[in-house]
């Protein structure tokens, strides 16, 4: 009976194949830079020449871009699904924003569902961490940055799902998603009490989650989308009373 000669794997490709896991995974993240080479090395515990070829390939691959000078990046191109164009038309389309609310309700339920279920420690201390920064920003009503810390809490809680499809689609709809709070913190934050009950339902939202209840999770997600777009139909309305009254005025 015949055996096949069992080939090592190059270290290279050991090295490839492990810093892709953790760009799927989500430890290495679009634009990131990594270390330098020699620290990058020492961590691998393998020679300068060995890594060295593994960023070539992942180069190559375009999971990586190296800057003449600037050092190594992950590829800020990743699950870029989006182009501006279409995100474009999202934002002067102004019916397409009811779209996608529907899709987060789809979406963010589920990411609640599986963060609640299997969020690690570490997983819960970034919730923490990203709710904090959106405390602080919403105490000093620093809107635009609440914007940003807005999306990466609900960034933090797709990457305790520890679903990478998951992960990386929200991702992907990070540019989408930033625009569509910022345009619905414009519409509703002027009214005080819709500004408070959306960060209060954050706040029910983070605690579902590190309490480890899924379906109280899943529905303060859907509970929190459920509001925002009832906010947006009110501010509609009200806008549609204002604008008629300004018309009888006129006559």
């Amino acid at each position: 009976m015949g055996y096949s000669r069992v080939k090592q794997p190059k270290i290279s490709d050991v090295i490839m194949e492990q810093m892709e896991a953790m760009i799927l995974e989500g430890t290495l993240k679009p634009g990131q830079k990594l270390p330098p080479e020699r620290e990058l090395a020492k961590q691998f515990e393998v020679s300068r020449p060995s890594l060295r070829e593994a960023v070539q390939k992942l180069a190559a691959k375009g999971l990586l871009i190296s800057r003449q000078g600037g050092g190594t990046y992950v590829s800020e191109d990743l699950g870029g699904s989006f182009s501006d164009p279409l995100l474009e038309l999202f934002r002067t389309h102004p019916e397409s924003q009811y779209d996608l609310l529907e899709f987060r309700h789809a979406l963010e339920g589920v990411a609640a569902y599986y963060a609640a279920l299997r969020s690690t420690p570490a997983d819960k201390e970034a919730i923490l961490k990203c709710y904090d920064d959106l405390q602080r920003y919403h105490d000093t009503k620093e809107i635009q940055k609440e914007v940003y810390a807005d999306v990466d809490f609900h960034l933090a809680i797709a990457a305790s799902t520890h679903n990478m499809v998951l992960l990386h689609m929200m991702r992907a709809l990070f540019n989408l998603l930033r625009e569509h709070i910022w345009d619905n913190l414009k519409n509703i934050y002027p009214n005080s009490d819709y500004r408070e009950k959306i960060h209060d339902q954050h706040k029910v939202l983070m605690d579902a989650i590190l309490e480890g209840d899924p379906e109280k999770a899943r529905q303060a997600a859907h509970h929190h989308l459920a509001y925002v777009e009832e906010a947006l139909l009110e501010g509609e309305r009200e806008n549609t009373r204002l604008e008629r009254a300004l018309r009888r005025a006129n006559i």
